[in-house]
This record gives structure tokens, sequence and C-alpha cells, in this order.
């Protein structure tokens, strides 16, 4: 995967066959986000869950960082603001929870860094490779900063309440074997493998069946998140049980091949 774009952007979309890739483009300014980008990426997340075609996301950055968080300026300028019905936090947090949420499966490919709000970005996607010179910072207890909270709820459920204390109350750096070490990563790849682990992963996920991983997905972050919503997921559960996935994986078993979901 090219790391190389002429000009700096906002989030740009590409596809593949069953596999889209966003890739966050303001490389000289480590790829922060702007609050146009936010916009952005809530109408990728739409265009990619409304195509039934799309199997997968990837989540990148363009050259040697994969984000360096939110524009913290205008996260002042807006909290300054008294006729602001949303704050740039806020707005911040939703796109977030949004890709936490996406129906697809996510993988988040840490092309380097990864600072302040991008690593809460970056801990949504179900996911995470990363190159072994990757680095993570939050540093919201530096800036005085309270931070939302679903993102404090993400660290906590997915890294636990000792790891979670640690990088947002000391606001530390932590490198890439630390990273994998804690959960944070799920594989740590030199950068010569970094495509072609994620290639890997992005294959297996598009082609298990889509309906039963979204399922799966939404109860998995539903438990997570102490929501669960029980009469939903046993419903899809039944309802998994006469579909066409499980006519066709059966199938697929019978006849010794990959089925074709």
């Amino acid at each position: 995967m090219s790391d190389i774009t002429d000009a700096a952007t906002g989030p740009l979309l590409e596809r593949d066959g069953a596999r889209a890739t966003i890739r966050l483009n303001r490389p000289k300014h480590l790829n922060r986000l702007q609050a146009e980008d936010l916009e952005e990426l809530v109408r990728l997340f739409d265009l990619i869950e409304a195509d039934p075609d799309i199997r997968v996301l990837v989540l990148t950055g363009t050259g040697r960082a994969f984000s360096a968080g939110y524009d913290l300026n205008s996260v002042a300028e807006r909290a300054v603001s008294a006729n602001e019905q949303q704050s740039a936090g806020s707005a911040f947090e939703l796109v977030v929870n949004r890709l936490e949420d996406l129906g697809v499966p996510t993988i988040c490919r840490l092309n380097g860094g990864v600072y302040g709000g991008s690593t809460d970005l970056a801990l949504a996607c179900d996911f995470r490779i990363g190159v072994d010179t990757a680095e993570m910072f939050m540093p919201a207890a530096r800036l005085g900063l309270h931070y939302y909270r679903s993102g404090i709820k993400r660290y906590v459920t997915r890294l636990g309440v000792d790891n979670a204390k640690r990088l947002f109350l000391t606001a530390q750096k932590i490198t890439a074997p630390e990273m994998l070490r804690i959960g944070y990563l799920t594989a740590m790849v030199p950068v010569e493998f970094l495509d072609e682990e994620v290639d890997q992963l992005a294959t297996v996920l598009a082609g298990n069946a889509p309906q039963a991983m979204r399922g799966m997905k939404r109860a998995i972050n539903e438990f997570a998140r102490g929501e669960l919503d029980d009469r939903a997921a046993d419903q899809r559960h039944r309802d998994s049980m006469r579909g066409e996935e499980i006519k066709e994986g059966i199938k697929a078993f019978a006849e010794k091949r990959a089925p074709r979901f």
C-alpha cells in the first residue's frame, strides 16, 4: 500500500474488491484531524455501511504517523463559543462511536505513531495492526482536559482499569512492544510486513458471513459497554439458524470448499 499522496486533503476512500480503505491524509501535520474531516469520516462510514459488497474496512494514515489526534485549536475555539450547540469534543466522540458500531469489521493499519484522540479512534476499530516503531500517548492530563465519557469507557473495557489509569493519568508515551503487551495492538510487525499482515486479516474477514459477523460484533460491543439488548441478540441468533448464510456455510463444509457468502 503506497503512503505517497501529492497534496494534503481530507480523508480519502479507496476501494479494492470487498475491501474499503480510508486514509487520513495530512502527513505534514501528522494527519491531525480538522472539523471538516469529522464530517467527511461520517459520510464515508455511511457510504461503506450502505454498500453490501464492502465486507471490511481498513483505516490508516499517510506518511510517518497514523494521526496526531484532533486539532486542539479547534477544541479551544469551539469550547469558548457560548452559542455552539455541539462542542468539538462531542463532535469527535460521535465520529469515534460511529466507527465502533460500524456494521463491517474494521482494521486500523497503524503505520506509525498515534496520539491524543486518535488513540481512541484506533481503539474503536475491531483490530489494530501496527509497525514495531509505533508509539502512543494520551495527553489529556497535561492539557487540563477531562476526556469524554465513551472514550474513557472504551479504554477501560478494551485495556483494563489499570492500563486506562496509567495512560490517562500519567500521560506518558509507550512504545509498540508495550502497546502489544497491554492489548492495544492486535499484532506488531516490522514496517516491511505491515501490508502483508493487514491483507491476511482483511482477506479472512471479507470471506466470513457478513450478517453473522455484524450481529456478533454488535453483541460483543454491547456486552463490553454493559448494555446488551438480550432480546435483539436472541432474535439474531434464531434468525441465523434458518438464514441463507448458514445454509451456504453447512453446504461448503460438506463439500470441503470455502463458503461463498
